[in-house]
């Protein structure tokens, strides 16, 4: 994955324009673990956001894989997210009326799998996060460590060639912390 002159402005067009990303360019190894460090609000979840193909940007280009674009929203770049893209996001996004297991089957919806095929995973990523006894517990009763490793799970079950991760060790203890990093 490659970044390039990558820029992102918030309330561009106002007197309370923020420019949160400028000309920021990097490229990414084909496999690792790449940490995003810097003071809050210094525009980390927005650069996230943005390679991830979840936000716009304002100009620059993003390369991954094959595909080059140089605006939000376009298909090929989308089709790179739901193919290769994992998303562990900060506020996790878990349906707290629904259990474990089905918040984690959403995550594979836009998968090509069968409905066997995706308890085979909602199961296996489960387990690595050391999460599979609460598979039908609703998230509304888990604690917050334990959502955050709901939403871990959510993004290991797709399989993932890039995950991007928010915090993602944020509410969790240093034995859980380290289960997830390896």
């Amino acid at each position: 994955m490659k970044v390039t002159q990558l820029n992102k402005t918030y309330d561009r067009r106002t007197a309370a324009a923020h420019q949160v990303l400028r000309d920021v360019s990097f490229t990414l190894p084909e496999t690792g673990f790449v940490c995003i460090l810097g003071p809050s609000g210094c525009g980390k979840t927005s650069l996230l956001n943005a390679i991830g193909g979840l936000d716009r940007f304002d100009n620059g280009s993003l390369t991954a894989g094959e595909t080059t674009v140089t605006r939000y929203g376009v298909a090929a770049y989308e089709n790179q997210r739901n193919r290769n893209f994992g998303y562990i996001f900060q506020n996790y996004y878990l349906l707290e009326e629904h259990t474990v297991a089905y918040n984690v089957y959403l995550g594979l919806h836009s998968l090509q799998l069968s409905h066997r095929e995706k308890l085979v995973r909602i199961r296996e990523a489960l387990k690595a996060v050391d999460m599979d006894r609460y598979i039908r517990r609703k998230v509304r009763d888990l604690s917050g460590g334990q959502q955050q490793r709901v939403a871990i799970a959510r993004a290991l079950a797709r399989r993932p060639r890039v995950i991007f991760a928010d915090e993602p060790t944020g509410n969790l203890d240093e034995a859980n912390t380290m289960n997830i990093c390896t």
